[in-house]
């Protein structure tokens, strides 16, 4: 079983059922429904198998898989496994079968829809498995073109607008990866031959100003992806106009593309300099924590008032990330994996209550726990997630984070903690608003409440949510072996600010 390459196998399944679909006649799309549904379930099955053979106790890259591609300019197919990706992976295939259950009602050019999203499914996982830094960036760019289309094609209101702006702003972004990437390629490497490998290229030898030139290059893609403030603007509105599918993919799994970048190749790559910027990264996470909960509060729409909470929680990631101890690296990376349950959940809730009401104004609903309970009671548990409720999995995420935090940098806790007070303002305000109170609206009397399929939809992301805060012990320890190497690479680096407060690794 170990011998299986179950990381290339779900790596590739979702576009190999792509192009089966290609080939289904137009007019059968109860049967591409149930292809995509087939193949996404099948994929998600493979990867178990990438997490079942996962060695908890191994720090480096497992599973790998290294071929020649272009030799001649020293790119290669090389993939593999770490703590750090494995959640992420194993988020992608989870969700992707959701997905194409939320979107079974969808009508319009049905073939091409699902097409994407097994395509856009193979790219994401090509991102958070490469170890070429050329197929990394071929896989990062081709994400792109698909969710473009889902958002263009298939989104509300102001969707060419939505998508054009997410489109210009992460390319923008992706030029910059690409000098810093190519500069690599051509730094000097002793006698050996110029190469795009990844683990080649760690620890190449760089000036302090040569490594924060490049550092910069790879952050101005990541962070437009997490998206930290000022480089914020295109979510709102790519969130809000994104068909469902296309919102719980952005949320859970694009938005981490950026912070596993910052892992993987900022940190990784340049610890000199990302050490050095480390405060002035920290203080963007917690503008972002403050700014992502204040606009959220003031929202009208439930989606864009869900798509601001992004901001502010990935300012956690952010924050955890760069505090430069484990306990903030590993709740760091948890917290993306909670974040993609929460938020992902979320942005599912809103479509099924926009598939009743099609409507998305707060204004429009109130007293909604009378008709659609279990909707009610579902919304609930999810937002009490996304908010940090101990016994729930975002507590975990956030409290390993805050203790970070508090450890290294003092008294910065303070606003990142009134952070979470301001989740609960705007997420609790709004569940009031939309499902207590007098029923307003007579169409609110008689909603259809949860369906079967919701049911499936919803019981494991439940099911995740409860288990991750009751014991997130199986999680941690596949993260804590790569996140301690991380660490150390951050704080072996050979310029140590005086003011950082960084922590020295174990």
């Amino acid at each position: 079983m170990n011998d299986l390459p179950f990381l290339d196998i779900t790596l590739f399944l979702p576009l190999a059922g792509a192009l089966v679909m290609v080939l289904v006649p137009k007019g059968l799309e109860a049967v591409l429904r149930l292809v995509a549904l087939l193949v996404t379930t099948a994929t998600f099955v493979v990867s178990l198998g990438v997490l079942i053979t996962f060695d908890t106790g191994t720090r480096g890259f497992q599973q790998s898989t290294e071929l020649s591609w272009i030799p001649e300019w020293g790119i290669g197919y090389i993939t593999g496994v770490d703590g750090v990706s494995l959640w992420m992976i194993m988020l992608t295939t989870f969700l992707m079968p959701l997905c194409i259950l939320t979107s079974w009602t969808i009508r319009t050019q049905v073939k091409p829809y699902f097409i994407l999203l097994l395509t856009l499914e193979t790219g994401m996982l090509g991102v958070f498995s490469s170890l070429d830094l050329f197929l990394f960036y071929v896989f990062w760019e081709a994400v792109l073109v698909p969710m473009y289309f889902l958002i263009g094609m298939w989104g509300h209101g102001r969707r060419i607008y939505a998508a054009m702006k997410f489109f210009l702003f992460t390319l923008a972004g992706s030029l910059f990866m690409l000098l810093s990437i190519l500069y690599l390629y051509f730094a000097p490497q002793g006698a050996a031959a110029p190469t795009f490998d990844y683990r080649s290229l760690v620890g190449t030898p760089l000036s302090l100003e040569v490594q924060i030139l490049l550092f910069l290059g790879f952050f101005a893609s990541f962070a437009v992806k997490v998206p930290l403030v000022p480089l914020h603007t295109w979510l709102p509105d790519a969130h809000t106009e994104a068909p469902t599918a296309g919102s719980v993919m952005l949320a859970a799994v694009l938005l981490k593309m950026g912070a596993y970048g910052l892992i993987r190749f900022g940190i990784a790559l340049f610890p000199d300099a990302a050490r050095l910027l480390a405060p002035v990264i920290i203080t963007l996470a917690i503008v972002g924590i403050l700014y992502g909960a204040l606009i959220a509060i003031v929202q009208r729409d439930v989606k864009r008032l869900v798509a601001y909470s992004s901001v502010a929680h990935l300012g956690f990631v952010v924050l955890g990330l760069f505090v430069g101890t484990i306990q903030g690296m590993s709740g760091g990376i948890l917290q993306m994996l909670n974040h993609g349950l929460s938020t992902g959940a979320l942005f599912l809730l809103v479509g099924s209550l926009y598939d009743r009401r099609h409507t998305r104004e707060i204004a429009e609903f109130g007293g909604l726990a009378r008709s659609v309970p279990v909707l009610a009671g579902i919304f609930l548990i999810v937002v009490l997630s996304s908010l940090g409720l101990p016994g729930l999995n975002g507590f975990v995420g956030e409290f390993l984070v805050l203790l970070a935090t508090y450890q290294s940098y003092g008294w910065w806790v303070i606003p990142a903690t009134f952070g979470i007070v301001l989740a609960a303002i705007y997420l609790l305000w709004a569940y009031q608003r939309v499902f207590h109170g007098p029923v307003t609206v007579e169409a609110n009397r008689h909603l259809e409440d949860f369906h079967v399929r919701e049911y499936v939809m919803f019981a494991p992301l439940v099911a995740l949510i409860i288990a991750i805060g009751v014991y997130p012990k199986p999680f941690l320890e596949r993260i804590e072996p790569s996140a301690q190497k991380v660490v150390r690479q951050l704080n072996n680096a050979s310029v140590v600010p005086e003011t950082s407060g960084l922590a020295e690794a174990p």
